[in-house]
Parts: structure tokens; C-alpha cells; sequence
């Protein structure tokens, strides 16, 4: 593997940090999620208005996240040998057609294809995003992924509060609203792809930069990888629970309505971005083992809490679970990136991809035991995922950057 070279190299767009590439790709992944998140966001009105069960809740969630997942390793190892600077573009027109979509969809089976193009739009989305957070992080890669993804996280936050605020008054088709978000986001990844292309003739005739953050053989760094994909497992099924089914919950448990239920999932998805900006700059200052073994590990105790909380200490818990658990996933992917430097765009859209899956096959799995026994048992059930986390002990360091 080579090594890493001296950074005097004259080439600022390698070495030093590019904020203004990093908040432009942060919001556009605030935009990009925040349509995203309007799909369980308006699963209690889809579920109101067309009689659907939790095991039908659980089939759409399932087909925006595999739609979101399968493609993002492929996309990602394409774009590794033949980079594509406007493929954001063309994954932002596909989530466009799919808030038109959902907006008249008026049955279980319309409303599934509206969420499939979507998870298309996202699938593309993310691993070049992740690789462009790379580009121009100018090794601070850990506060880089974290910029990123608070983007998306804070778009998470405020899919609820929106259609709280503009749909559940209304009707199904003030979704259409969401277009402004999904065209403001074309103009900003127009911009984003331009400094791509231009990177990329820039490098064309440079020597490429491998950094070399350890000595591991074949074997450890595939050890390595199954344990994090084990992790991203027990992460993102937890989530799975509290981001689809957390409304229903807290409707079936403290007899609130749709609106209330909606602002309550606004405080958790607040919470949960802020320990995405925790998580990335922790990473790169005490290791990004340490990070990952307390983010996932560390929620243990309130997830187990959890199930047994009256509604003000239910909202304490979930910032706590939120907070812990978001700080994982910048580490995580850093983590393998560093363990990978050679193929970026692969193990971004490995780790995306399979982050989506878990959270498709959760949500499939947990509205048929819903459907079978109680939202409320769901979340009884739910709280040991965590505990998986213990297997972080096993994980080797990486060297420091």
C-alpha cells in the first residue's frame, strides 16, 4: 500500500480543509434527507386514510430503504473506477418524481413505488456525497463526515415538524410543497458537481494519495469490517424501531394525537443530530474505536429503561439514546473508509447500503411482530438490540491520523 506523502505538496485541494464544500453538501443532505423523511413522517396519515396494517407500514419502509440499500455498493464501486461528478443530480430528479408520487398515491401499491423512487434518488445520493466529504475534509476526516451527516440528520429532525405543520392540517397533496426543498437541493449540487469536475481534472495527472492507517493483514481487516457490519446490525435495527414505529408508540401508549406525537419525534431526531456533530471530531481526537464501543454499547441502559418510562422521561431517554447512538455512525464510517483507502466510493455505499438494509429488514420484521402482539411489546423486545454492542472490544486500533 503506499504511503502517505509529505503535505507540502503544492495542492490545496488535497490538503487543506474546504468548508464551503463541506456545508454545501451538508445542506444539500439536509434537503436529500428531509425528503427522505417525509415517507415516516406521514405514515399515520397513509395508515388513517388507506386502513393499512403495521405489517403494510413495515413493507414500505422496506421498500425505500432495500431500494436505498442494494444499489449503493454498486454505485459506489462504479464511481470508484469511473468517477461521475453530476450522479447527484440525477439521484435528486429521481427523489423529485417521488414527493410528486406519494402526493396522489391513493393505494397501498402506488404509495410503494412513490418511496422506491426515493430510495433510488437516495441511493445515488450517498456514497459520492460521503466521497466529496472526503475530498475536501483535508484530513480532519472525521469532523468532515460529521458536518455531512448532521445535514442529514437535522433534514430527519425536521420532516416531522413540516408535515405536522403543513400536511396533517391539509391533505396528502400539500406534500408537493417538498419540491422547493428538491429544487433548492439541484442548485446546490449543480454547484457541488462543478467543483468535483474541477477536482478531478486537477488530479488527472497527479500521483494518487493513499494513506496508510495501519498494518493489518487480509483477514483482520475483513474481521475488522464484520465486526462494524455486525455493529451497523444492532445500530440500525434499534433505529429501525424508533424511527418508524416511535409515533405510534407514544400514540398507543400516552394517548396522544398525530401532531403531538409528531413534535415529540422532532425532539428525539434534534437529539439525534446533535450527537452526529460528537461523533466525528470525538473520532479523530480519542480514536474511533472508543467512539463506536461507547456510542452503541453506551445506550444500553436507557434503551433498557426505556419501555418503562412515563411520557416526560420517555422524551429525557430518547435525547440520551438519540445523542449516544447518532455519534456511532461518522466513526463507523471513517473507520472503514481508514481501513479502505483505496476503494472509498465501495465501502461509503457497503456501509450506507447496509445501514438502509438493516433499517428495511427492522421495520419489515417489527410490524409483523406489531401486527402479532403490541407496538408497545415491539419496543419491550427492542431494547436489548444494543447489548450487541459489546463486540466493539474486538475492533483493532487504527493509527492516529
Amino acid at each position: 500500500m503506499q504511503t502517505a506523502i509529505d503535505s507540502t505538496e503544492k495542492n490545496p485541494l488535497l490538503h487543506k480543509t474546504i468548508y464551503s464544500i463541506l456545508f454545501s453538501i451538508s445542506f444539500a443532505h439536509l434537503l436529500n434527507d428531509l425528503i427522505q423523511a417525509i415517507i415516516p413522517s406521514v405514515y399515520p396519515i397513509l395508515k388513517e386514510n388507506y386502513q393499512l396494517s403495521f405489517s403494510q407500514i413495515g413493507l414500505i419502509t422496506f421498500a425505500f430503504q432495500l431500494s436505498a440499500s442494494l444499489l449503493q455498493p454498486f454505485v459506489g464501486y462504479y464511481t470508484d473506477k469511473y468517477p461521475k461528478p453530476f450522479s447527484q443530480v440525477y439521484g435528486m430528479l429521481f427523489s423529485t418524481a417521488g414527493i410528486v408520487s406519494i402526493s396522489f398515491a391513493n393505494n397501498f401499491y402506488w404509495i410503494l413505488l412513490s418511496v422506491v423512487l426515493i430510495g433510488i434518488g437516495s441511493s445515488i445520493f450517498h456514497p459520492e456525497s460521503a466521497r466529496i466529504s472526503n475530498m475536501a475534509s483535508g484530513g480532519k476526516r472525521g469532523l468532515a463526515q460529521s458536518i455531512f451527516q448532521v445535514g442529514g440528520n437535522f433534514g430527519t429532525a425536521l420532516a416531522p415538524l413540516l408535515v405536522a405543520l403543513i400536511v396533517v392540517p391539509n391533505s396528502q397533496k400539500h406534500l408537493l410543497w417538498f419540491l422547493i426543498a428538491a429544487v433548492i437541493a439541484l442548485g446546490i449540487i449543480s454547484k457541488i458537481a462543478f467543483w468535483y469536475r474541477d477536482h478531478l481534472v486537477f488530479k488527472k495527472n497527479k500521483p494518487t494519495v493513499f494513506i496508510d492507517f495501519h498494518n493489518l493483514s487480509k483477514s483482520k481487516v475483513k474481521w475488522a469490517i464484520a465486526i462494524l457490519l455486525i455493529v451497523i446490525f444492532s445500530k440500525f435495527f434499534y433505529t429501525a424501531c424508533l424511527s418508524t414505529y416511535y409515533t405510534f408508540y407514544i400514540m398507543d401508549k400516552f394517548d396522544l394525537s398525530i401532531k403531538q406525537a409528531q413534535f415529540h419525534m422532532f425532539i428525539y431526531l434534534i437529539a439525534y443530530a446533535l450527537g452526529t456533530i460528537l461523533g466525528g471530531p470525538l473520532g479523530d481526537k480519542i480514536g474511533r474505536k472508543h467512539v463506536i464501543w461507547l456510542s452503541v454499547f453506551g445506550a444500553t441502559p436507557f434503551a433498557l429503561l426505556l419501555p418503562y418510562a412515563n411520557l416526560f422521561w420517555t422524551d429525557i431517554l430518547m435525547i440520551i439514546i438519540g445523542i449516544i447512538m447518532s455519534s456511532a455512525f461518522p466513526a463507523i464510517l471513517v473507520y472503514a473508509q481508514e481501513l479502505v483507502p483505496k476503494k472509498l466510493g465501495m465501502i461509503s455505499g457497503l456501509f450506507y447500503g447496509f445501514a438502509f438494509g438493516m433499517g428495511a429488514l427492522g421495520s419489515a420484521m417489527l410490524g409483523k411482530l406489531a401486527d402479532y402482539t403490541s407496538i408497545q411489546y415491539v419496543y419491550f423486545v427492542c431494547s436489548f438490540l444494543p447489548l450487541i454492542g459489546v463486540i466493539c472490544f474486538f475492533l483493532p486500533n487504527l493509527k492516529k491520523r
